[in-house]
């Protein structure tokens, strides 16, 4: 049998990592709690359990070479719920000597200037910011103090296949011949991830030793503001699109209706200012390079489309 690669959650991240691991030919069981998953590639094992519960996730995990922690609580209960579910999966790797590789974001560092790379100082400046960087610190003291073996993979806001997110408000309503959202700025430089570029990262983590005791940030194409976002949209649909644009009071305001719209004021500063990446580090170590911009469009809409005849 091929060495068993555990991923914890069956997100676009999770689905992502399985579909470069599978190309890779290990064998892959994923984790959540329904049991249920769709899109995979055939042969992907996928098993219903609460993953905060360390006992059911070391008998699990027994027999891994790698596990993946590509599971979240849902966005407003990160602080209350996140910390204690990477721990009990962290505290699998541990009991089954497997390496850990956990999907992480960039919120740790705050508002910055310049060029963010991975050895940026953590300077977080909100809530989720701060849960982020107390999470990522546990796991690189538990790989330094030899408990665990251990990699983060980080990447900027994504999009792509299977996100529901970013892909959801500013690009699905597109295909569906409704007006797009965007945030803040759309004169700013943003990085854009592709997800699939993010699953690649988490895979090559998974499966290269040199990666182990260090963050690396997902290959992603160079940094673009949010109406040349749009005008690639435009251009892959072959029409124009209609675009709204909500600033902070406005996200304010809808987040008093909506939970998960308030969770995402105090990250406005994202959006209002300059936010580029630089992530030739992963690039230049293994190999990888970005899927380009047009091309990472263009499979997203196919997906979006595709999305859009089963939703009817």
């Amino acid at each position: 049998m091929a060495e068993l690669h555990i991923i914890f959650g069956t997100g676009p991240l999770g689905k992502w990592t399985a579909r470069e691991l599978i190309r890779l030919g290990k064998t892959v069981r994923m984790i959540n709690r329904s049991g249920k998953a769709d899109r995979l590639p055939a042969g992907v094992e996928v098993i219903a359990s609460d993953a905060n519960d360390v006992r059911k996730n070391i008998e699990l995990t027994r027999d891994a070479a790698v596990i993946y922690q590509c599971a979240q609580p849902a966005y407003y209960d990160w602080v209350e719920k996140f910390p204690a579910l990477q721990k009990a999966i962290l505290e699998a790797a541990a009991a089954s000597g497997a390496k850990l590789v956990v999907g992480d974001n960039l919120y740790m560092y705050g508002q910055f200037n310049g060029s963010l790379k991975e050895d940026s100082p953590l300077a977080p400046n909100t809530q989720k910011g701060t849960v982020r960087a107390q999470m990522a610190q546990a796991v690189m003291e538990a790989h330094a103090a030899g408990r665990v073996r251990a990699a983060i993979g980080r990447a900027s806001d994504f999009f792509g296949p299977d996100d529901t997110a970013l892909t959801g408000y500013a690009i699905q309503p597109a295909v569906e011949g409704k007006t797009i959202n965007l945030m803040g700025s759309t004169s700013q430089p943003h990085t854009f991830s592709y997800i699939a570029d993010f699953g690649r990262l988490l895979a090559t983590l998974g499966t290269r030793d040199e990666a182990l005791g260090q963050i690396w940030f997902a290959p992603s194409n160079e940094a673009i503001t949010q109406a040349e976002f749009a005008k690639l949209i435009e251009a892959e649909l072959g029409h124009p699109v209609k675009t709204r644009v909500g600033g902070p009071l406005m996200m304010r305001f809808l987040g008093l209706f909506n939970k998960e719209i308030r969770e995402t004021t105090e990250m406005m500063f994202e959006w209002v200012n300059p936010y580029v990446i630089d992530t030739t580090k992963a690039e230049k170590a293994f190999g990888l390079k970005p899927t380009p911009m047009k091309q990472a469009m263009r499979e997203t809409i196919a997906w979006c489309k595709e999305n859009t005849q089963t939703k009817h």
